[in-house]
């Protein structure tokens, strides 16, 4: 099995993983017969490893709650809505704002 994630994750290098990503639901291969999906609830960095731990798994149905992977290997984080809405909205507020700087008012005379 060769996982690379769905269209709408961004791969993300284990190494470069850090607190902002914790609570977002991710997705890797940890080995080549296992694909895990599951919410991060916490990311231990080691001398030549990264530690992901599951949130809500504590060894339910026998499932492992957190997993070692070389840095160099890749998590597909699912985007999160809120920051990507977010910045939608700045973006659009930014053009709207350019917009109304660029716009010249009416050059009409002064009707007496």
């Amino acid at each position: 099995m060769d996982y690379s994630g769905t269209g709408n994750e961004k791969a993300v290098a284990a190494g470069e993983l850090n607190r902002t990503h914790i609570g977002h639901t991710v997705s890797f291969q940890p080995d080549e017969f296992t694909l895990v999906f599951g919410r991060i609830g916490a990311i231990a960095r080691k001398e030549g490893g990264v530690t992901i731990a599951l949130e809500g798994v504590d060894g339910a149905g026998g499932l492992p709650s957190h997993y070692s992977l070389p840095p160099t290997q890749d998590v597909y984080v699912q985007p999160d809505m809120l920051t990507n809405t977010e910045s939608t909205i700045k973006d659009l507020f930014g053009k709207v704002q350019d917009n109304l700087r660029g716009h010249k008012p009416d050059q009409r005379p002064d009707v007496p």
